[in-house]
């Protein structure tokens, strides 16, 4: 490979990923993970009483930076240009006012509901964040309209399929909900349905208050005894569970996704689809609407049930075909069915299944506990800020899931991994552009048990985002990198060294690409440099097969000179006489008196005078500026 003359100072683009003449300026502030530094990491444990907020503690991952106060004023400078001293956040339908209140602490908030399409098209172009509950439709049409400025979506509840999660990642906007504050809520109004449905409290009370008394036509049914098929056994699902569980019933439920070991812990058996349909006597629904669950329950699976059988469902409407099921409650497969929520919100008047004299109906209102409201609106504003902020979230539905204790101990190698992508990508001289990439990972840790695909979209970030106008973060650099033709396969080497470490080294390696600093390309014909966390700081270990030993921070001068007397004086004078300082030095060697790597790190970037000097020293045989 060879390299380009040492006094070029920009690197060409690798024609892969050119960036376009009007490329926008992009703010790290908006990040998912902000990479100016992790050296101070922020775990939020945010705690109150059950009567306040009914779910459990979220902890997220904020990176502050810890290292000096001018990248603090430049974080705080971009973030003011891409969003101002107050971002916006749009909140289009009602919100509990505690929740409120948190974001107008952090922001400027905008609450107008009932917007049309092209309302909301209109307003979010002029917003930073939304909040939404399950009446607004954020679609493509949305994101596109909010032309990039729209970095996070807060779904205030659980369910999401009224968020367009494609298009989010695609725009990389942030799609986080509130999956716990109203769990307890949903749970309790399901057992407030199968109890009511159980002994037709809704009708005998509409009977009663019409001038009735039919004790005989209301009689009831017992629920000690009998079983109950929960079908989608996640948060609300288990707690529906227990609570059946504590009325005397037989669980059973269906979830391809639940772990076995805590179906068990609450005394319920895990079962197939057909199986939990067919052997029941009530069946509760919990699971999302997505499309493979869309009208699952049909006139099919209808007739496989067991004659009698009562149905509730507190999850979504659309998961049930609404018109087999008046057939089914007409035949008499279905006894009876208490339904909280529908396909089309509110269902029509004249609605069939609505006006069914065997089914017991509520508005929706799974959530609706003053508790609820207040922790929903609580949690979603937290979660919104904190993307804002950003924190990686552990509520985030449209980026790797990567748990709190993980984030916490992966923090300072995420800042490796971003500025190791950025290092290899400036080594590229163009030529064919970058294609193929390859991330190894020593550890002593088993391979799976480490999760690396944060620090895989952090790599990705870090090449990708110094020669593309493209906005890279957690939610879409997987996207992105295959949406260039970037492949980016990763391999893990157990090695021997302390197991309390999660990685011991990375290394990233660029093919069939041409240098502009011969010195990186390793015998392969790879372009490959190395780094590994020491003391909580990021340092370069490796160019090409020289060894060297530099923290990652400023900028980087790398020199490729004969071992001899004086070389550090000579560059270090250079850069005095063109006000350069120097934060660090640092020089590796082949053997005494051969070929040594120089590596400068400096706080101002060189003017091109200042690096044809250094370029024309005699024993310096290359050198490369590199941006961190």
């Amino acid at each position: 490979m060879a390299s380009s003359s040492a006094s070029s100072i920009k690197p060409p683009l690798p024609s892969a990923l050119t960036p376009s003449s009007s490329s926008p300026s992009k703010s790290s502030a908006f990040c998912l993970v902000n990479t100016a530094s992790f050296n101070k990491l922020k775990l939020i444990s945010l705690s109150r009483s059950h009567a306040q907020r009914s779910f459990l503690v979220s902890n997220v991952l904020k990176t502050a930076d810890a290292s000096s106060a001018s990248t603090t004023k430049d974080l705080e400078s971009s973030f003011s240009s891409s969003v101002g001293t107050n971002p916006t956040i749009l909140v289009s339908e009602k919100l509990g006012e505690a929740g409120l209140r948190v974001l107008r602490e952090f922001g400027h908030v905008e609450c107008a509901y009932d917007l049309s399409p092209e309302e909301l098209c209109l307003k979010i172009a002029s917003c930073d964040a939304l909040i939404v509950r399950s009446g607004t439709k954020v679609t493509r049409q949305v994101f596109e309209a909010g032309k990039g400025r729209l970095k996070v979506v807060g779904r205030a509840g659980v369910g999401i399929d009224n968020v367009d999660l494609q298009a989010a990642t695609e725009f990389g906007c942030l799609v986080v909900n509130a999956p716990t504050a109203n769990t307890i809520a949903a749970a309790e109004h399901g057992i407030a349905l199968l109890t009511a449905m159980a002994r037709n409290v809704a009708q005998s009370d509409a009977s009663m208050k019409a001038g009735k008394w039919q004790r005989s036509k209301y009689v009831g049914v017992s629920m000690v005894g009998k079983t109950l098929a929960i079908m989608g056994f996640g948060k609300v699902g288990s707690e529906v569970a227990r609570r059946a569980k504590g009325l005397g019933m037989h669980v059973v439920a269906h979830d391809p996704y639940a772990p076995a070991d805590r179906a068990r812990a609450i005394g319920v058996d895990l079962v197939s689809f057909d199986e939990a349909i067919s052997n029941s006597d009530f069946i509760s629904l919990h699971m999302p609407l997505t499309s493979s669950t869309d009208k699952i329950f049909n006139d099919d699976t209808f007739a496989k049930m067991k004659k009698g059988v009562r149905i509730i469902n507190v999850a979504r409407g659309g998961v049930i075909d609404e018109d087999a099921l008046v057939r089914a409650l007409d035949s008499g497969i279905v006894a009876q069915a208490a339904l909280d929520v529908f396909t089309e919100e509110p269902p029509s008047k004249d609605s069939k299944l609505v006006q069914h004299e065997n089914v017991t109906v509520t508005p929706h209102l799974g959530a609706s506990t003053k508790e609820a409201q207040e922790g929903v609106a609580i949690e979603i504003a937290e979660a919104v800020i904190g993307a804002l902020n950003g924190e990686v979230s552990a509520t985030a539905v449209n980026a790797p899931m990567v748990a709190p204790e993980v984030l916490s101990e992966l923090a300072p190698y995420v800042v490796l991994a971003e500025k190791l992508g950025r290092l290899a990508v400036q080594l590229v001289s163009g030529g064919s552009g970058v294609k193929t990439v390859k991330v190894t990972y020593r550890s002593a840790r088993d391979p799976e048990d480490l999760d690396t695909r944060l620090l895989r979209a952090m790599i990705t970030k870090g090449i990708i985002e110094p020669i593309s106008n493209s906005y890279i973060n957690l939610v879409n650099a997987d996207f992105t990198a295959k949406q260039k033709g970037l492949r980016i396969s990763e391999e893990r080497i157990v090695v021997d060294s302390s197991p309390e470490l999660p990685v011991d080294s990375i290394q990233v390696q660029i093919s069939n690409v041409d240098s502009k600093f011969a010195s990186a390309v390793k015998e392969n014909g790879e372009i490959s440099i190395e780094g590994r966390v020491k003391f909580g700081i990021p340092h370069l270990t490796c160019v090409g097969s020289l060894g060297t030993d530099v923290s990652l921070e400023g900028n980087l001068i790398l020199c490729r000179q004969q071992d001899q007397p004086g070389m550090i004086g000579k560059v270090g004078n250079i850069l005095a006489e063109h006000n350069v300082n120097v934060s660090f030095m640092s020089v590796g060697r082949t053997s005494r008196r051969k070929q040594a790597i120089m590596a400068i790190g400096v706080d101002e970037e060189p003017n091109k005078e200042a690096l044809n000097k250094i370029g024309s020293v005699p024993a310096i045989e290359e050198f490369v500026f590199l941006k961190l």
